[in-house]
């Protein structure tokens, strides 16, 4: 009861306040498909100067800032974590000019916008710009999923956002440390020294303890079960430890900690791949919700014309100009160019570190840092609601908009496969056979159908597979088992509603069969491979038929008895794919694919104009 005050609530309420905005905000992003950042700022805003219900000084009192600190290290170090390198030496030419030199120039670029802009002094200007260099992993990955473009486009903007995320954290936090020792040394000889000194410390500390955790769970001294949690206590450790040795030292050894086992090869990867998932959701939503209730109106009274002048500057001079230098005299066509230049939302880490270092810089002595975290929300709001509006029009203008419907991947080449992809395509819906054998992707090719040869898993599809491009998977290949694996696998990229496979064989005891967090949605009516592979030989194909008011669905029930229902193709271009309990809709306009039997008559004269 000590820590509760009379005007305010109590901490154990402003936690949960915080965990049920944020997860909250996200959840309702994802059921309105809208960016998530724009929720939780209005939430954030709302409970905090909006609404005074929550101040987090004041609810949470001193455990606010290292609950923040800490909060920030996690992040950065999922950051560390997404940056492999040898993806990165395998990466297109444009991606590695726009990180370097482009994160560089985006530096320069930003800090220069923020001194003579914005009026902010050398020492913030740095810092922030830094920090400017991240364009959002968070923010562009929806964006993308929106506008569906074409490939290289989409993956100059992804790839730019995952690997330029730790890299913008990374000069942020050698900015700030130049500043706090610029701060403390008496000399510049003696500020020198203790950079590097504070440099080469934290990075061997993140460098060991990376080494020494890699070794420890290659060498399985740590169960499965055990791993995420020692993650968790190591990265604690070393971000305490180091910030004890040296002063705000923790936030680098961290950052190199996460590189170093990115980069470590190790076979539970996975494991911590879902750690860092988890992690980027519950700490980023509450630190951003924490950092926007903390606004006062006094604080973002200060953000006046010149602060809007800045975002404009940002917007549309600084990230032109870095990505027109950077990608000059590459390959990259100018229409890409101009694209991504106008292409650069800034995401939560942006404010959560902003947040962190301007409170950092203040207590330092420098004042001009308290506007760090508004001209941070001002940047982050601006840019996802322009981008957000304008990505898929600009695309469109330029040539490189992909489908405005979604596509389908299938995963195993057959005849099945090749008849369903010929008729998706004949509608105009995105389609890709991935197989690992080229021998059954002969029949496609050779229907001119798009192919990949590769298991959709490995790395080589991540980079080669333009997944922005698709919104549904479906796994039909021979082999049940990798059927289940694929679609387990891929759930949580595609959303589970939107990964299918072929019906998993019946066990006669339910404790035989599979758990239901395994797998997809059974597609084509619940019939296995063996059964459409016979329907196939025996002259049966994928169909589509066009329900009008003349010849509606019991007319097509009626001609077409033993079909199988697919899929479904509204009259506004949405594809809905079919499990086994789905119920049709009957509205006329609707284009429904079927696997049936091929006839030549049909009892209806109207189904032979609609049906192909």
């Amino acid at each position: 009861m000590a820590l509760e005050t009379a005007a305010g609530m109590p901490p154990i309420m402003g936690f949960a306040l915080v965990g049920a905005l944020g997860v909250g905000a996200q959840w309702l992003a994802w059921r309105l498909r809208m960016p998530a950042i724009v929720l939780m700022l209005l939430a954030g805003l709302a409970v905090g100067p909006g609404l005074g219900l929550f101040d987090p000084e004041r609810d949470i009192g001193p455990l606010m800032q290292p609950m923040i600190a800490i909060a920030v290290a996690i992040i950065l170090f999922e950051g560390g974590l997404t940056l492999n390198l040898e993806s990165l030496r395998g990466a297109a030419e444009g991606v590695r000019r726009l990180i370097f030199p482009g994160a560089l120039l985006g530096w320069i670029g930003s800090a220069l916008a923020l001194h003579y802009v914005a009026g902010l002094g050398w020492a913030s200007s740095a810092v922030f710009g830094g920090i400017m260099i991240v364009t959002g992993p968070t923010v562009i990955a929806p964006l993308l999923r929106q506008a569906r473009l074409r490939k290289r486009p989409a993956q100059l903007l992804q790839w730019e956002a995952i690997v330029n995320d730790p890299i913008g954290a990374l000069a942020a936090v050698l900015a700030f440390e130049l500043v706090l020792v610029m701060q403390a040394a008496e000399s510049f000889g003696d500020a020198a020294f203790d950079m590097i000194s504070g440099i080469v410390v934290a990075t061997a500390m993140g460098l060991a303890a990376g080494w020494a955790l890699s070794e420890a769970f290659r060498r399985a001294y740590a169960p499965e079960y055990m791993k995420v949690p020692v993650l968790f206590a190591v990265l604690l450790g070393v971000f305490a430890l180091s910030d004890y040795v040296l002063h705000e030292s923790g936030l680098l050894a961290v950052t190199v900690m996460g590189i170093w086992m990115a980069n470590a090869h190790l076979p539970s990867y996975t494991e911590l791949r879902r750690f860092k998932e988890h992690a980027t959701v519950l700490l980023v939503s509450g630190v951003f919700i924490l950092l926007a209730a903390s606004m006062d109106l006094e604080t973002l009274s200060r953000l006046d014309w010149w602060s809007a002048a800045l975002v404009l500057m940002v917007i549309f001079v600084v990230r032109p100009v870095t990505v027109m230098g950077a990608l000059a005299f590459s390959n990259v066509p100018f229409r890409e160019r101009l694209l991504v230049a106008f292409t650069g939302p800034r995401g939560v880490v942006l404010v959560a570190v902003a947040g962190l270092f301007g409170e950092r810089l203040v207590s330092a002595g420098i004042e001009d840092a308290a506007l760090l975290a508004p001209l941070a929300f001002a940047l982050v709001a601006a840019t996802v609601v322009l981008h957000g509006f304008s990505l898929r029009p600009m695309a469109r203008m330029l040539g490189l908009a992909g489908g405005n419907t979604p596509g389908v991947i299938i995963v195993g080449g057959s005849q099945f496969s090749t008849s369903l992809a010929q008729a998706l395509l004949k509608h105009e819906v995105e389609v890709l056979i991935v197989d690992g054998n080229r021998g059954r992707l002969s029949s496609a090719r050779e229907a001119g159908v798009p192919v990949f040869y590769g298991d959709i898993l490995s790395e080589a599809a991540e980079h080669g597979v333009e997944i922005m491009s698709f919104g549904r998977i479906v796994a039909v290949s021979d082999n049940e088992a990798y059927n289940t694996l694929v679609a387990t696998d891929l759930a949580p990229e595609f959303g589970r509603e939107n990964v299918f496979q072929l019906k998993q064989a019946k066990q006669e005891k339910r404790r035989h069969a599979l758990p239901p967090t395994l797998g997809g949605r059974p597609f084509a009516a619940g019939m296995s491979f063996l059964e459409i592979a016979r329907h196939m030989r025996d002259g049966w194909s994928v169909k589509s038929t066009a329900l009008t008011e003349e010849f509606t669905l019991e007319n097509w029930r009626e001609t077409n008895p033993d079909a199988a229902p697919l899929a479904e193709l509204d009259d506004q271009g949405a594809l809905r794919l079919l499990d086994e309990n789905a119920r049709l809709k009957a509205e006329a306009g609707t284009r429904l694919f079927w696997l049936g039997p091929v006839k030549e008559k049909f009892a209806e004269r109207t189904a032979s104009e609609t049906t192909d």
